[in-house]
């Protein structure tokens, strides 16, 4: 089990959907007393798999990180609810490659 120490938020441009998606995951990370984990936020040119522990995506990229070990699809960028189920999930996970849909 790799333990999740940074995570990437990654959308198309780095500067939308990635920022909030940051900014939401830092509150959900403190709530889940988690604040240890360092979060940024990039655009998908400039991710690769080695980057970081674990990505998280917007389902619309999803095609684009099969080949990445730990991934978390989130359908609504803006759902504070819907990050933190899933990364509670990604917290629990005992295995080395998962994709949280």
């Amino acid at each position: 089990m790799k333990t999740i120490r940074k995570i990437m938020c990654c959308c198309g441009s780095g500067l939308g959907s990635s920022l909030i998606m940051e900014m939401n995951l830092d509150k959900v990370l403190k709530d889940l007393h988690h604040m240890e984990v360092q979060v940024e936020h990039a655009s998908i040119a400039e991710c690769n798999e080695y980057m970081a522990d674990l990505f998280v995506i917007g389902s619309d990229l999803a095609p684009m990180f099969v080949n990445y070990p730990r991934v978390v699809i989130i359908d609504n960028l803006i759902s504070k609810e819907e990050l933190k189920e899933k990364m509670k999930k990604a917290f629990m996970c005992k295995k080395d490659v998962y994709c949280i849909r």
